[in-house]
């Protein structure tokens, strides 16, 4: 189960021109790349969470940059790009009564689309997801995307 586990970088930071570039900077001379990620503004900061190949290097380079940084678990989930997709994936969680926390997806260069799911119980989820036919990605699926 745990190997169906993606760790998340989650950072706060100062909502102001120049502090992405500067996460961004920090990553592209630690050859870390990033897979997915998203900004949510809370005025004057803003918090940041995105997936990335290798989160362990990277929470300690953005903890060397001065960014306040945690990880958090999270689930990837490999959905259909139709119409509907997503809907699927609620629906199953929704029926076990698990909370979908926060979201966020990407299309790959497949015809599939990949959502990063945050719940408020990440192992029932995975054992209802899989349950119920729907593909996890883990950490190598992110690592080749």
């Amino acid at each position: 189960m745990e190997d169906k586990i993606i760790k998340q970088i989650s950072l706060f930071a100062e909502n102001k021109p120049g502090r992405l570039a500067n996460i961004a900077s920090n990553f592209r001379k630690a050859g870390i790349n990033i897979r997915a990620f998203t900004i949510a503004e809370a005025g004057d900061f803003g918090i940041i969470r995105m997936v990335v190949d290798r989160p362990d290097i990277a929470h300690n380079v953005l903890h060397d940059a001065g960014f306040t940084v945690s990880e958090t678990s999270v689930l990837g989930i490999e959905m259909e790009d139709v119409p509907g997709g997503l809907g699927k994936i609620a629906d199953v969680l929704g029926e076990k009564n698990i909370n979908i926390d926060y979201a966020y997806a990407f299309v790959t260069k497949t015809e599939k689309a990949l959502l990063i799911l945050r719940v408020n119980n990440i192992e029932v989820a995975i054992n209802v997801l899989q349950g119920s036919g729907i593909k996890l990605i883990d950490m190598a699926d992110i690592q080749q995307i």
